[in-house]
């Protein structure tokens, strides 16, 4: 199904997520004469990839009519600086969609007309091969119209969940939105841990690499619990059974992340207020 909307679609930072949403609307069908970027540090790579599609990309573009979405894809800190300079382009129509971490519907609002449609979603970087997940939330003037076309947006680079509950997203950020970062830990230690085991380093690389990519697309591919499957490759008495001893034992490691996930949430909550 190819990806349309209502009218232009503006896109307000494309750094490494912003360009990662681009790619996908492209490959989903989006025209990519209804797409302009606004980005006073557009990277070499973006500018060339928007100039191939015959993207408009500058620091204040010109649209033929106000934006049905417009697309808030920069650093929080960035997005209140910005904010006010996007709210004159906000049309009756128009919804803002923004993935700025830690700035929750009311912060966005204050700087946009008091009927602007604002939906908050929170995506994560796997967005960028098309396997990302996005939780999102909307505020009272979003139309089922504009729920549907940022809905569209958001599922052309993985699964979408909405929900009612704002308080949600901080919990939401620290296990999703921060969660690739402890799976590519994972995959550190898992290579040095081989390199120490006495594998070669190249070699040790690529088995950790290849492992937790190959056991994530399993987990994604099974209907099977993460438990089930644990269980699935472990043998009584085994080599799996003597790790999952080590790993396991005193729940140490479901401990460590139970606190890396309530640090990130609080850092979350933080960044909101």
């Amino acid at each position: 199904m190819t990806l349309r909307l209502a009218g232009p679609l503006l896109l307000v930072g494309a750094g490494k997520m912003g360009g990662a949403l681009l790619e996908g609307w492209l490959q989903q069908g989006l025209d990519p004469a209804t797409v302009f970027i606004q980005d006073p540090a557009l990277s070499e790579t973006m500018a060339a990839f928007a100039a191939r599609h015959g993207i408009e990309a500058s620091d204040a573009p010109e649209l033929p009519a106000p934006p049905a979405v417009i697309l808030i894809a920069v650093k929080p800190d960035v997005a209140e600086k910005l904010l006010p300079e996007v709210e004159p382009m906000v049309g009756e129509d128009t919804v803002v969609l923004s993935i700025a971490a830690g700035r929750t519907l009311q912060s966005l609002s204050r700087h946009l007309p008091e009927t602007a449609a604002v939906v908050r979603a929170m995506p994560n970087t796997p967005a960028s091969v098309g396997h990302g997940i996005t939780v999102a939330i909307a505020n009272p003037n979003v139309t089922p119209e504009q729920k549907r076309e940022c809905d569209a947006l958001m599922s052309a680079v993985g699964e979408v969940i909405w929900v009612e509950d704002e308080a949600l997203l901080d919990p939401v950020t620290a296990v999703s939105g921060s969660g690739p970062a402890y799976v590519f830990l994972l995959a550190e230690c898992l290579e040095q841990a081989g390199i120490t085991a006495g594998l070669p380093h190249d070699l040790a690389e690529r088995l950790a690499r290849a492992t937790v990519a190959g056991a994530g697309e399993l987990l994604r591919r099974s209907e099977l619990e993460p438990a089930q499957l644990r269980k699935n490759v472990t043998s009584p008495k085994g080599t799996t059974a003597a790790a999952l001893d080590v790993l396991m034992r005193e729940d140490a490691l479901k401990d460590l992340l139970i606190q890396a996930v309530a640090a990130a949430t609080k850092r979350s909550r933080e960044l909101s207020s």
